[in-house]
């Protein structure tokens, strides 16, 4: 990005990708054959496109360069994009959107101990309150949905958990790379390594026009375009401050569910939603308070 995104702005960044990475769940809802390996499969396929095309619009013919030189962590990146690609989609082919969402809130837990452990990032006072502020929400935004799972959707929260994991580890490989390497194409060659991983898996093709046209709308809009914002706001928010922001699409996707797929949310998702929001909102006006104002400008 030739513009370093300001601390406000790089919050607005992370705000709109969570924002659209949380239609994932009511959009998989309405498709009529695709299941399982065959969603994955497209969805990376049309991201990777996605950013293939934005990259050579904005870099023209150094586009080559720049997937070369995000190297060794441009691969860790995308390799852990791939990661998330393949579980979260897959899981919600085996469980709820509510069961796999809960899973994915442990990521700014993750992410605060890996930002500690590897980047000997200090987490302050007020982030950590946060951080449990949140989970403390979402354990009780999920709390009648997980005393129900049966053994498949519970097979499909234990896929769910590669989803954190890897996100915390992208998070860190992102805040290594600095300013000095973008990691965009990471995004392009995740989707690339997805859609291999999934090609044996998901032959014979089962969908419709309709559903590539879904999934077509999944991989541009809500993942490959959401995935180049993170990037871009990475660099100017901690590894902690990008997890807890990422905790917009667990508190939105029922909500979408609920609106377009008829998954009527319960009394507990609605009361830890306010909790979650609150965390947030508490977290970001702290972070502005000591954000010098040159840089909020």
């Amino acid at each position: 990005m030739p513009n370093l995104p300001s601390h406000r702005r790089a919050v607005l960044l992370m705000i709109c990708a969570a924002t659209l990475w949380s239609m994932a769940g009511v959009l998989t809802r309405h498709l009529d054959a695709a299941r399982g390996f065959e969603v994955t499969l497209w969805r990376s396929v049309f991201a990777a496109f996605f950013v293939a095309v934005a990259l050579l619009w904005q870099q023209g013919r150094n586009a080559l360069a720049m997937v070369c030189a995000a190297g060794r962590l441009g691969i860790l990146s995308g390799a852990m994009w791939s990661v998330m690609f393949c579980c979260f989609m897959l899981a919600l082919t085996m469980t709820t959107v509510a069961n796999t969402l809960i899973v994915m809130s442990i990521s700014p837990l993750l992410t605060a101990f890996f930002a500690w452990l590897f980047l000997r990032q200090r987490i302050g006072a007020r982030t950590r309150l946060a951080i449990a502020i949140a989970f403390a929400g979402m354990v009780w935004m999920f709390a009648s949905s997980i005393s129900q799972v049966n053994g498949v959707q519970l097979a499909g929260m234990v896929v769910a958990l590669g989803v954190p994991l890897a996100a915390s580890v992208n998070v860190i490989a992102l805040k290594k790379a600095g300013h000095g390497v973008d990691l965009a194409p990471a995004v392009m060659l995740g989707g690339i390594f997805s859609a291999l991983m999934m090609l044996p898996l998901a032959w014979p093709f089962q969908a419709s026009l309709h559903d590539i046209g879904i999934l077509a709308v999944l991989g541009f809009f809500q993942l490959g375009f959401p995935c180049l914002l993170m990037v871009a706001a990475s660099k100017s928010l901690s590894a902690p401050e990008i997890a807890l922001l990422a905790l917009i699409e667990v508190l939105l996707g029922p909500l979408w569910a609920w609106l377009g797929a008829g998954e009527v949310p319960a009394t507990s998702t609605l009361t830890g939603g306010a909790v979650v929001l609150g965390a947030l909102v508490f977290n970001e006006l702290a972070a502005l308070r000591q954000v010098p104002a040159t840089a909020l400008q």
